[in-house]
Parts: C-alpha cells; structure tokens; sequence
C-alpha cells in the first residue's frame, strides 16, 4: 500500500486553488488602489497633456553626447583665477563662468581658490552653488559660504526676489515683435525631454509623476542682422509688450530665409532651459542650441555649444540687506553683435 505524504489531498476535488486565490486578491488590490487614486490622475497616455513644442531633432543626440564627452574633459582640469571672480565678501562669491564647464567644477573651483584665503578649511564644506547655469550657457554664477546663507538665497530664487538678464544670439524668421512675454507650462514628457505645455495644463500630471508648471520670459529683440530694432536704448525696456499665453503648437513658417537675431531675456520664472525653450517656441532658436532646434552649421561654420549668456544677477544681499548688482563681461560673441549695432 502506498503511503500519501502527509498533508496531501486524498482527492483531486479537495485541492484549493491558490493561485486563483491570490489572482483574486490582486485584483481586488488595484481595484482598492484605483479608487484611492486622485479622479483627475490620468489612466492611460492618452491621458496626459501634450508637449506642444517638438522632440529634439535626431542630430542632437549625437552632438549632444560629443559635447558631454568634451565638457567633461575640459571641466576636470578646469580652474579658476582671480581675474574670473566677479564679487567676493565674507559670505558670497560670485565668478563668471564660462561656456563648456559644467557648474560642479565651478565649485569645485571655489574652493580650491579660497583655500590659501580661508582660515578653517572645514567651512569650505560649507559651499553651495546658488544659481546652476546649463553646460553650454556662460555668465554669472553665485556661491555661497555658508549653510545659512545659501537658504536665504536659494529661497530669494525661489520666491522671484532675484532679477535676471541674460543675452542670446538667435537665428530663425525675423519677428515681428520687439518684446514678448511668454506664458507656458513646462515640464518633461513620456521620454524625459523638457517641452513647453499650454498653460491650462499647469499642474496637471506627467508620465514620471511631476506636474507641469508655469513658465514666463520677457524676450527682447535688440538687433536683426546687426542693426537695432529702434531709437530707443537697447534694453531700455521702453518699446510696448505683447503677451503671448501658450495655448496651442507654434505656427510653422515657410520663410527660408534667416536671420540673426540678437535678444536680451529677462525670466520670470527659473525652469529648466527655459529661455531656450521660448525661444525656439517663438520661431528664433539660439544658435548652436541643436537640442531645441537651434542651428549646428552657420555661414560655414559649426557651433559647438549654444550661445547663451547670463549677464546680469541682482538681489537683496541675504545678510546685510544691500542692493547687490553682478555682472559679467560679455563673450565674444556678444561682443561683436552689440558693436555690429553700435558702429
């Protein structure tokens, strides 16, 4: 006779069916879940809302990996001098940083800088950047000293008590407008790239679970093709705005033709590329910028970085309370723009 082993079913009809069981228990899990969830979390893809800027064109991939590669070469022998220091007191310094360094080495920098300057080398771990600029763009670039301060200046940036400028050269149609102020909403879509999104969607969901948020630019043209919009004094902020709330996909022009264009931007907002992202909106991406639709290849010859500066910082000082006004001497590219215009 054979022996069952014990715990073993003497009869098929007695076997339960566990595995139906524990079918049966997840799906009553995600119909649990699915009633948990907020009523307006999107269910699907089609759910979500739709970038109304263009994925980065196929060129830019690759450009893009040989500019990270190069960066990232010329940013681990990179450092600063004095004559690249903007600003300095005992609690901030600022330097102007230049296009092809990623922001890290700028800190890194620092305090290799100040090390024959500082008295505790232990306070030097205390260094925050305030302000982080993209690989490609150049200009001011804050630093703070302290744990401290860096909260009172990041929360300044936060709450908009920070003005900006920053200088672009462009090249797309020739607008018809001397100054935007752009709205949109911003955020990255399904694949990771940041777009522009229309303003109803501002704090709607995206694939990865971040929201989309508001984003505004003041543009400014200064020059077309070397020569100045008007009589007034560039930047003078005289000319009338025109405010454009992003509501659809921009219209395609058939214009051929393009032109340089010469803007100053003042952000409102401080998102991810976002002076970069307006400008391609508006028809005038920055040059070299292959990411967002900029050109590569111009009048014979090729950009390798977007040309972006950031001129101007200028806030309330965090602790003694003083007007502070950074600025930074302008790259050659701006330079012979602006003297195109004032020769």
């Amino acid at each position: 006779m054979t022996r069952m082993p014990f715990g073993y079913p003497a009869h098929p009809l007695l076997q339960i069916n566990r595995p139906l069981r524990l079918s049966s228990m997840a799906a009553e899990a995600h119909a649990n879940s699915s009633q948990l969830q907020p009523e307006n979390s999107p269910q699907t893809l089609a759910d979500y809302p739709v970038p109304l800027s263009p994925p980065p064109p196929l060129l830019s991939k690759n450009v893009e990996l040989n500019r990270a590669l190069t960066a990232s070469s010329k940013s681990s022998i990179f450092s600063l001098s004095r004559n690249d220091v903007l600003f300095e007191d005992e609690w901030l310094i600022a330097v102007n940083k230049p296009q092809g360094i990623y922001c890290e080495s700028i800190l890194s920098s620092v305090r290799s800088l100040l090390i024959p300057h500082q008295e505790e080398i232990g306070k030097l771990q205390e260094f925050h950047l305030s302000n982080r600029l993209d690989r490609d763009t150049s200009g001011v670039t804050v630093v703070t000293k302290s744990h401290k301060v860096a909260a009172k200046l990041v929360k300044a940036f936060t709450d908009h008590m920070v003005k900006k400028t920053y200088l672009a050269l462009c090249v797309g149609s020739v607008p018809k407008w001397n100054k935007n102020v752009v709205k949109s909403g911003h955020g990255r879509s399904k694949h990771g790239a940041w777009r522009i999104y229309a303003v109803s969607d501002v704090g709607r969901t995206l694939p990865g679970g971040s929201y989309v948020r508001d984003m505004e630019t003041l543009i400014e043209v200064l020059s077309v093709d070397g020569k100045g919009r008007s009589q007034e004094p560039l930047g003078s902020g005289k000319h009338e705005e025109n405010t454009i709330v992003v509501k659809e996909k921009p219209e395609v022009t058939s214009c051929t033709e393009k032109s340089e264009v010469l803007v100053k931007a003042y952000p409102r907002s401080g998102r991810t590329h976002q002076i970069r992202l307006h400008c391609q909106y508006l028809g005038i991406p920055i040059r070299g910028d292959v990411k967002y639709e900029g050109v590569y290849e111009w009048k014979d010859r090729i950009y390798e970085g977007h040309e972006l500066h950031a001129e101007s910082l200028s806030f309330e000082h965090p602790v003694t309370g003083h007007s502070v006004l950074i600025q930074a001497p302008l790259p050659l590219w701006a330079s012979e723009a602006l003297s195109k215009v004032y020769s």
